[in-house]
């Protein structure tokens, strides 16, 4: 199987659902830019994949057919808060084997304001079962959006096992903020203290809301190729993607009343393991990484799901700052969910554009010096996780 580059890349300035912007333009914008990015017609591509989930049947058409309507297999994907990165696991298999020689992934989402709920309630519901489980861990929370009840459990389970302090998941948000400050794409750039992130409005415990994702609206976008095809248009050195897992569920996500696993952790483990071994390299050698911080208790899981430091020292891992510029790893330098924003199909893509600046040291302020490895962790309740590791030699 032959490498997969990553040629092109795009982002809107990620918004509120105040702002009302269809998703039509916003994906037509990083599409474009991810063209422009390439040096590329969209003549050339010969599949596309469409990300998205608040949106209706081949909305990926609608958006593309504004590109060029060239008669190429588009692909809709939805499977929740993973659905970019899906779009772009199967736009890499395209190219891996053959099938094509660039393809494009592009993930939008237009949302509106408020916490998630469910859409159909005439139908049996996908997350049901995990809920269902949730409440043996611990009682719904009155009023608590219902995704940040999920978190929030894992939360509490990290903090039942390890005694991990509040504080400590606060920090999370402190420092994406921070990381936010330089990138013009994100929603949220002003700072914030602890004491601040502590004194907003509770959710489930430990959460507060400062420590949740916003609603978000945007779109982001990549361009994916052979060796050959990158020669042929006198690209050299480009990003490629090492290796990728994509994983749902399993048994043990339901067992022993662990909100850590229903939120995923041993899918992401499983993945993390499947690309560092498919890469022939750990996470000791990583340099950045784009990982799914929905919740601040999601980041602070996914530190030790991810190999970057063992079970159980997670908060360690945080008081030493090993999480930040000057630590061990630089982890969501674009700000993350809690900052950047989150529109659910576009996010695994933002991902993807941001470690694609950082290996070609094109990301300004907040760039990471040296950096030619990085890791892209994406997941979606229901359940999906794709982990991937990008290189650039």
């Amino acid at each position: 199987m032959r490498r997969t580059n990553v040629i092109g890349v795009g982002m809107t300035r990620f918004s509120s659902p105040k702002e009302l912007r269809p998703y039509t333009e916003m994906g037509k914008e990083a599409a474009l830019d991810a063209l422009k990015d390439a040096g590329i017609d969209y003549s050339e591509i010969e599949h596309a994949y469409a990300g998205w989930v608040f949106a209706d049947s081949c909305a990926g058409q609608k958006v593309l057919y504004d590109l060029g309507m060239t008669g190429i297999p588009v692909f809709n994907v939805n499977n929740n808060c993973s659905t970019g990165s899906n779009a772009l696991y199967l736009a890499r298999q395209a190219v891996e084997h053959e099938v094509v020689e660039c393809a494009l992934a592009l993930g939008f989402e237009q949302m509106t304001p408020g916490a998630l709920s469910v859409v159909f309630t005439d139908r049996p519901i996908p997350m049901y079962t995990f809920f269902e489980k949730l409440y043996e861990f611990a009682p719904p929370v009155p009023g608590a959006a219902p995704a940040g009840q999920l978190f929030a459990g894992a939360g509490l389970e990290h903090q039942q096992k390890y005694g991990t302090k509040d504080e400590t998941f606060a920090k999370i948000s402190v420092k994406a903020r921070k990381h936010a400050k330089h990138n013009e794409r994100a929603i949220f750039r002003d700072q914030v203290t602890v004491e601040e992130v502590l004194a907003s409005p509770a959710q489930a415990p430990p959460l507060t809301r400062l420590q949740c994702c916003p609603p978000t609206c945007g779109a982001a976008a990549a361009i994916v190729c052979s060796d050959d095809f990158a020669r042929k248009h006198d690209i050299n050195s480009p990003v490629y993607i090492a290796a990728q897992s994509m994983l749902t569920d399993f048994s043990s996500t339901f067992e022993g009343q662990s909100p850590m696993r229903i939120v995923g952790y041993d899918m992401t483990a499983a993945a993390a393991k499947d690309v560092y071994e498919k890469a022939g390299i750990g996470p000791e050698d990583v340099d950045v990484v784009e990982l799914h911080d929905c919740f601040t208790a999601n980041e602070l899981i996914t530190y030790e799901g991810l190999g970057l430091t063992p079970e159980g020292t997670a908060e360690k891992f945080i008081e030493d700052g090993d999480n930040t510029y000057g630590g061990k790893y630089v982890v969501n330098p674009s700000g993350g969910l809690l900052s950047k924003g989150h529109p659910l199909g576009a996010t695994g893509l933002a991902q993807c554009a941001e470690l694609v600046w950082q290996l070609r040291g094109e990301a300004g302020v907040r760039q990471v010096e040296g950096a030619r490895i990085g890791i892209q962790h994406n997941i979606g309740l229901g359940g999906c996780v794709v982990v991937g590791m990008y290189r650039r030699d």
